[in-house]
């Protein structure tokens, strides 16, 4: 009786293992499927509706006009506006996050003692879960009329402010990533370094740095496709004057800017005016797209085995 008993208990622990196996794999697979299948679905709204918008407007027209006013009475294509002003908030968020960024991730790996890394990295962090829209309202409340205070002829609307908030949204992204990428340099190399004479700084810039170059390009090309996509920053602080300024202290418009405008209700449904959004949308796409690739080429090729 007893043996019958502890069968039949094995062999409901056996049912279980073999459900699980068999089950578990097909639900994950399932969970993947549908991942594919939504960026697929994605990239195919996204190229059926340019396909419609590039039916009417030529392509070459498109890339290469220098003027964009498609709500207008008498409508212009060209979309270098809009791709010089999102370049020109990239570029100021660049000089504002890389440096922070990079030299917050030094500190942390080889300066700070655990007690206070475990305190200002989650600090840091949380920057990164601020909505963008707070982000926004920031850089039109406080930073513009400081940047207004120190240069006068600075714009209610501007590239610059924009771009130095836009610099701080992603400080998290390439201090993390960089950190992440330094912590994982053996402390061998170290030891080694200062075994010869090396000072600590000496160590972090000419040891450290350089065998987690392949994180730290790979954490500022991630952290700068995000700044070309981000939205309601640039919406709010930039302004909605597509044109091809390079002067960061007047209004521009930017990718993301241009499909918020549109997408308020005001364009019929359709027309060629409301198709822009998928053009647009697909060249920022490309452009994102392109940064990724040569996020994940750059980490490849600098990658260091250990």
């Amino acid at each position: 009786m007893e043996t019958d008993q502890i069968q039949k208990v094995n062999y409901k622990k056996k049912k279980s293992v073999i459900s699980s196996d068999v089950l578990i794999p097909k639900i994950l697979a399932f969970f993947a499927v549908i991942s594919i299948l939504t960026t697929v679905g994605i990239v195919l709204i996204l190229v059926v509706e340019s396909f419609g918008f590039f039916r009417q407007v030529p392509f070459w027209e498109f890339i290469t006009g220098t003027e964009w006013t498609p709500l207008f009475s008498d409508p212009k294509f060209g979309v270098l506006p809009l791709i010089s002003g999102t370049l020109l908030v990239t570029l100021i968020a660049s000089i504002v996050a890389i440096p922070i960024g990079l030299g917050s991730a030094i500190y942390l790996s080889e300066y700070a003692p655990s007690r206070v890394r475990n305190v200002i990295k989650p600090i840091l962090e949380i920057l990164a879960g601020i909505p963008t829209i707070v982000y926004g309202f920031f850089a039109l409340n406080f930073v513009t009329p400081v940047l207004q205070f120190l240069i006068p002829q600075t714009e209610i609307f501007n590239a610059l402010s924009a771009g130095i908030v836009v610099g701080i949204m992603i400080i998290p992204i390439i201090c993390s990533l960089s950190e992440d990428a330094m912590v994982a340099v053996p402390t061998s190399l170290r030891n080694g370094a200062y075994a010869l004479g090396s000072t600590k700084f000496e160590v972090a810039v000419k040891i450290v740095v350089p065998a987690a170059l392949s994180g730290i390009v790979a954490s500022f090309v991630l952290g700068l496709s995000r700044a070309v996509g981000e939205t309601m920053i640039v919406t709010l602080a930039a302004g909605n004057l597509a044109q091809m300024a390079y002067n960061p202290l007047e209004s521009i418009q930017t990718l993301t800017a241009f499909i918020v405008s549109v997408s308020g209700g005001d364009t019929r449904y359709g027309s060629v005016e409301y198709l822009t959004i998928y053009a647009v949308g697909m060249t920022l796409f490309v452009m994102t797209l392109a940064m990724n690739i040569l996020a994940k080429y750059i980490s490849k090729k600098f990658r260091e085995e250990y």
